[in-house]
């Protein structure tokens, strides 16, 4: 297995697989095009349904408001708006302005306006590369400072869009970990597709223990990584990529050049205290390319980082 050098601690572009099922129930569901995974530490069968459908009843309610995919979503209502304004929620407004100041942060690496580019990238290991025309078409559709967002109301101009995607499940992760808390004591961990999260150690004190898949296709098992407290995301482009003439094109791709970045890591994982911290600093290390480590760094946070 190649291990990437440890900024701190933490693990490599792997899915979570849960070890020690001995001692936790789980409660399962798919959305947000993944596998979702609610697990208690708790002796109830009736506990784990309990709690496990208010966790899928409430990640159904953030994607009938932020999925792309559902015409009726209060996304999709900004996305076909043509220029109008849209008032939107307090909770959508938060999420405009946490996007924001992420777009910020990075200097315009981070831009919920770029899913645009979906519509000439397709990352399905094939050779399927764009021509720079076809890229340079889109750039006038993307740009945060092409919006207008007042706090309550937000105004796209026609033919962009936004989208949640970089932060949604992320934030469906730390919302159902909220919910779940103020209603049992009973520890819990949150698993969206590999991205995860724990109200807290196991009953007895103990960590959770999470087997680790390896980053190529066919590899075993590998390791385990134990977590008490917070949150584990990783960005990488195992399984999302075009490969022609011997590049690799990786599918983080750049907002202001609407290429692939260059140079990024295979994966690089963050450990943080939110599943939303851990998954923006992970998103911003893989933009950052070659300087990865060192913006890792410079955040101070547990990463494992594979080249």
């Amino acid at each position: 297995m190649r291990l990437g050098r440890p900024i701190l601690v933490g693990r490599p572009f792997f899915c979570p697989i849960m070890t020690d099922t001995s001692f936790s129930k789980a409660y399962r569901f798919f959305a947000m095009g993944s596998p979702c995974e609610v697990r208690f530490d708790a002796d109830d069968p009736d506990t784990v349904q309990i709690f496990g459908r208010l966790a899928e009843e409430e990640v159904a309610r953030i994607e009938s408001a932020y999925s792309r995919y559902q015409p009726d979503s209060l996304l999709s209502k900004v996305n076909r708006s043509h220029g109008a304004a849209v008032e939107v929620t307090p909770e959508m407004a938060a999420l405009l302005g946490y996007a924001l100041e992420c777009h910020v942060m990075s200097d315009g690496l981070f831009d919920i306006s770029c899913g645009v580019l979906r519509e000439i990238w397709t990352f399905d290991g094939s050779d399927n590369v764009p021509t720079p025309d076809a890229v340079a078409a889109l750039l006038p559709r993307i740009g945060w400072d092409k919006i207008a967002f007042s706090g309550t109301h937000i105004t796209i101009p026609s033919g962009m869009e936004i989208d949640f995607g970089g932060l949604g499940k992320e934030y469906a992760v730390d919302r159902v970990l909220m919910l779940l808390n103020s209603k049992t004591d009973y520890p819990f961990l949150v698993n969206f597709g590999g991205d995860l999260r724990v109200s807290g150690p196991r009953r007895d004190g103990r960590a959770w223990r999470i087997a680790i898949e390896g980053v190529d296709p066919g590899e075993d098992s590998q390791g385990l990584i134990e977590i008490r407290n917070g949150a584990l995301t990783t960005s990488g482009d195992a399984r999302r990529f075009l490969l022609k003439d011997g590049v690799r094109y990786s599918h983080i791709l750049n907002p202001k050049t609407g290429w692939p970045v260059e140079n990024p890591p295979r994966s690089v994982t963050v450990a943080a205290a939110t599943c939303m911290e851990a998954g923006i600093l992970s998103t911003l290390a893989m933009a950052s390319g070659a300087a990865a480590e060192a913006f890792l760094e410079t955040e101070g946070v547990r990463a494992w980082v594979i080249r």
